[in-house]
């Protein structure tokens, strides 16, 4: 199983949002910075179980709650993505709030 952990409070906005998921993840060069491209960034990692730990999770659904969803519900996405081709959902996402 993998372990991926994204520190909530270097989370300040869409620009740190996807430099965090890019750095901490290992998203490839050409990944586009976008929902859409997340999606598919996480998706490709989660071959595996794979645990998103969302550290400082109420800090950053209390001051970037857009973020904060942003997160639950792409997330949510990646495994109803692999359920809709027969595949096992295997993200799971940990946070503290």
């Amino acid at each position: 199983m993998q372990k991926f952990i994204i520190k909530g409070k270097k989370l300040k906005n869409w620009k740190s949002f996807h430099s965090e998921f890019k750095k901490e993840m290992n998203f490839p060069d050409y990944y586009g910075e976008n929902m859409n491209a997340w999606i598919d960034c996480v998706d490709e990692l989660t071959d595996e179980p794979t645990i998103l730990q969302i550290d400082n999770g109420k800090y950053l659904k209390e001051n970037e709650p857009e973020l904060f969803n942003a997160i639950l519900e792409c997330g949510a996405f990646v495994n109803y993505r692999k359920i809709e081709v027969g595949e096992k959902p295997n993200l799971i996402i940990a946070t503290d709030y």
